[in-house]
């Protein structure tokens, strides 16, 4: 697939994954639509791009405000052919201690706003004849993580709903829809990740510091798109072996996290959360 002239939309576009997305597809030629929360660093994102990119800001939750900022994606270049639902929150504390709020905003920012976006863009790919989305889920979509109670039940829940999709659309309108699952990547995602009481962390992680490259993720993802890839683990070592492990030997793969879970679970028990 050639990205030329493409219409892209990336929601959580200012950092990180969106970011090194952004920068990837404008390389190729594509128009970008750049969303996330933060309208100066969307403008600054939008002015490191090679081709013409559109900054439109908004909250993913304000579910009344979603139809006018797609109707307004949609109006830019009256298209959207690739759709990459990115945004998202992480979470680091045990499900024993964590507020039912903590579960919510996760499950509403990480699941249903995806989804409603998705809903939303829908018919203009129907009306088209074709279209690509995207949903940035995670390993922790396929394998139960220690301390991410809230965010494996909404990155599990966005495979589901995209297999799902995928089955309806693909044969009868042309719009692939692709999984994309990352392992460690080097951003913020730990740092803005919530604890117990719905509070940023404010620090990251050792195996995050020595994650992946956004640029090389975006490079696989880029590529996923391309060849119409249904899904893609994106991880290294430990991390990719026990995605595999999950399909491949279940009963490994839950005696391992079970191990880990105990060991993290004492941690925490005793004050130590690094």
């Amino acid at each position: 697939m050639s990205f030329k002239d493409k219409v892209v939309w990336i929601t959580g576009a200012s950092s990180g994954i969106g970011e090194a997305l952004a920068k990837s597809f404008a390389a190729e030629g594509a128009h970008i639509i750049l969303s996330g929360r933060r309208l100066e660093a969307l403008e600054a994102v939008s002015a490191e791009l090679s081709t013409e990119s559109l900054v439109l800001p908004f909250e993913t939750t304000d579910y009344d405000a979603l139809p006018a900022k797609v109707a307004e994606a949609h109006g830019w270049k009256g298209k959207i052919d690739i759709l990459i639902n990115n945004a998202g929150i992480s979470q680091r504390s045990l499900a024993v201690d964590t507020h039912p709020d903590v579960y919510h905003k996760i499950v509403n920012v990480d699941l249903l706003a995806p989804i409603w976006l998705t809903q939303l863009v829908l018919p203009h790919m129907v009306a088209a004849g074709s279209g690509h989305i995207v949903g940035i889920s995670s390993v922790a979509g396929r394998v139960g993580v220690p301390l991410r109670t809230a965010y494996c039940a909404a990155k599990h829940g966005l495979i589901g709903y995209m297999d799902a999709l995928r089955a309806e659309t693909e044969k009868l309108h042309n719009i692939h829809v692709t999984n994309i699952l990352p392992g460690s990547i080097r951003t913020n995602v730990s740092r803005n990740a919530l604890t117990k009481d719905g509070k940023s962390r404010g620090k990251s992680d050792a195996v995050i510091d020595n994650g992946m490259e956004p640029a090389e993720c975006a490079r696989q993802i880029l590529e996923a798109i391309s060849n119409n890839t249904p899904e893609l683990i994106i991880a290294e070592g430990p991390e990719m072996m026990i995605a595999n492990l999950r399909q491949s030997d279940p009963d490994q793969c839950f005696a391992m996290t079970g191990a880990m879970g105990a060991q993290i679970a004492e941690k925490y028990a005793a004050g130590d959360d690094d």
